[in-house]
């Protein structure tokens, strides 16, 4: 196969550089012959030439988001040396506010695919025009969750809490409903950076809001001189704060750095709303939150099912889904980053090179899973003494732990390409296949297997090693249906790039 590289095509697509809007371009290259996804020649070469550009754009990512993680960590480790109810409390409250959140922020995160597409198509005016767009909808959205958790009966209907957990459990909504519309700005301002190649300045800003947020946890929820004690509720109380914080750094860090001054942001106020903008925004976003609850609910799930077989089931799996929740950092920056890549490729109208970014991203994605679930696995059982010396749980956790190699596997694949598939726009079919694959499969299977439904499940795959078995099983449907439809897609795409080539080379002969 020969590919013909439209004129379209050929033109230069940007690049990492974090010195402004104008980065040094890469250069994109025909395809070679036998591929049948733009595979070019001196594909090792190409193939390292797109990982030198996803990595830099990738590590920030990480970064940042461990920081997010570990905010939650120390609500915990606090919560848990100050009362029993607190920590009740905050696990279902977490779980909540983590549910309203998670579904909102992908919502607004559609920002990021369409700026990076303006970003690479130099169209910087008009990709600042989307940031201020998505803060109407940030806005938008933060009332109906604020809404949500300041009501919060269908929670504490579902947890079945006690009284004493309830009123604890309200007050620490309401503080968490102070913090929400400060994350989804933020989410905003994260969405607009990762989409301009400026992930180190968000990474910053979550750093800094780590180290603020540490000190002023423990002084709210434990207390200090006139301060009283607030227990869970200074866990919440100290979110918004921190959250508010980062928000106003966020705006001082696009009006003084004079990278943001070609995107036109400041000057006018803030832009009424352009219908046309928030719709198209909300086109891509609803599906996207709708892919990420889905992803979080399904997971989250099996915890609330495998607590039925008793505490020590539930602790086994609860290390065996940490574990998982910090793996998947690893692919969800590399997949960030493939994505931003791609979108800018595609605006810059460089697409054999949006292609191959994106096909090398998640092959790369893949590479770097299949490394750490192997090294997961023959480390397992070190790996889960770090976590407990109980050997009850020891126990419990070892099985699930040669799960989690496989479960992390398809896990980065299937999340790296959601995230380039949202590079072209892309979000519903990712929504159906989530649906099934996950909801589908992994939950409703996952019970069928775990408690036997059907009367005729092998006993080793009874209780948590059933859920984790079908939940692995949804993970690697939707890597496949997801892997498979991007590479339709991206097949489809040259295909239709060759043609408009052919037809302009044909035109310039007969002319």
């Amino acid at each position: 196969m020969t590919d013909r590289v439209s004129a379209r095509e050929k033109g230069r697509a940007p690049g990492r550089s974090q010195g402004g809007p104008h980065p040094k371009g890469h250069e994109g290259a025909p395809a070679g012959p036998g591929g049948s996804l733009d595979v070019p020649v001196g594909r090792g070469a190409h193939f390292r030439a797109s990982v030198a550009r996803i990595v830099p754009l990738a590590w920030p990512v990480f970064m940042g988001q461990v920081a997010m993680v570990l905010f939650a960590t120390v609500d915990t480790v606090l919560v848990a040396r100050y009362a029993a109810i607190d920590l009740a409390a905050l696990a279902v409250g977490a779980a909540a506010y983590i549910t309203v959140f998670i579904g909102l922020m992908g919502v607004v995160l559609a920002v990021g695919p369409i700026v990076g597409q303006l970003f690479g198509a130099k169209r910087h005016e008009a990709a600042g025009e989307q940031l201020h767009q998505a803060v109407w909808l940030a806005l938008g959205l933060a009332v109906l969750g604020s809404v949500l958790l300041i009501f919060p009966q269908p929670f504490i209907a579902l947890a079945q809490a006690t009284p004493e957990v309830t009123a604890k459990l309200r007050q620490y909504l309401l503080a968490l409903a102070l913090a929400l519309p400060a994350g989804l700005l933020f989410a905003a301002f994260r969405g607009f950076n990762n989409a301009v190649s400026r992930p180190k300045a968000v990474m910053v800003l979550q750093l800094a809001g780590l180290a603020l947020k540490v000190p002023l946890a423990a002084l709210l929820v434990y207390g200090v001189g006139p301060l009283p004690a607030l227990g869970v509720v200074g866990c919440g109380l100290s979110t918004a704060i921190t959250m508010w914080c980062v928000v106003g750094a966020s705006w001082l860090v696009l009006r003084r750095d004079p990278f943001y001054a070609p995107f036109a942001i400041f000057g006018r106020g803030l832009r009424p709303p352009d219908w046309p903008a928030l719709a198209a925004q909300l086109r891509l976003g609803i599906p996207m939150g709708g892919s990420v609850l889905i992803e979080v609910t399904g997971f989250a799930s099996m915890a609330f099912f495998i607590s039925r077989f008793g505490a020590t089931p539930v602790a086994g799996h609860q290390i065996a889904a940490n574990l998982v929740s910090l793996l998947f950092m690893v692919p969800l920056a590399l997949g960030n980053a493939t994505g931003t890549l791609a979108a800018q490729s595609i605006g810059a109208g460089a697409l054999h090179d949006a292609r191959r970014v994106a096909w090398h991203g998640v092959e790369f994605a893949a590479l770097v899973a299949l490394v750490l679930g192997t090294l997961v696995f023959f480390a397992r059982e070190g790996v889960v003494r770090l976590y407990t010396g109980d050997e009850l749980i020891v126990a419990a956790a070892l099985p699930l732990l040669a799960w989690v190699a496989l479960f992390h596997f398809v896990d980065a694949m299937q999340i790296a390409a959601a995230f380039t598939l949202r590079a072209w726009r892309i979000a519903t079919v990712p929504l159906i296949i989530y649906a099934t694959s996950i909801w589908g499969l992994g939950v409703g299977g996952g019970y069928i297997v775990a408690f036997n439904v059907g009367g005729d499940v092998p006993a080793a795959l009874h209780g948590a090693r059933g859920f984790w078995v079908a939940s692995t099983a949804g993970l690697a449907a939707a890597a496949i249906g997801l892997v498979l439809f991007l590479a339709w897609v991206l097949r489809r795409q040259r295909d239709a790039g060759t043609s408009t080539g052919s037809v302009r080379t044909e035109r310039t002969r007969s002319g």
